[in-house]
């Protein structure tokens, strides 16, 4: 099985976020290696698909996958 993509695995944070983050620790370690093999530095999301679409929930968001070691910014929808 090949490895997950960066967009692979942020499809399943989504998912995972609409299952009361569910395995969301696991999506992000996931998703950490494949932001390294893409060489990319951050991780882009689409704020209309979390779950908590507000800057509390962004800000909260932010400061979780920034403490496993994963920066992540928000497209501008």
């Amino acid at each position: 099985m090949s490895e997950p993509t960066v967009a692979e695995a942020t499809d399943r944070i989504y998912q995972s976020l609409q299952a009361d983050n569910a395995d969301l620790d696991t999506h992000i370690a996931t998703l950490k290696a494949a932001l390294a093999r893409a060489g990319q530095k951050e991780a882009v999301f689409d704020p209309a698909k979390l779950v908590q679409n507000n800057r509390s929930g962004r800000k909260l968001m932010q400061a979780y996958f920034r403490q496993r070691g994963v920066t992540v910014a928000f497209s501008a929808a």
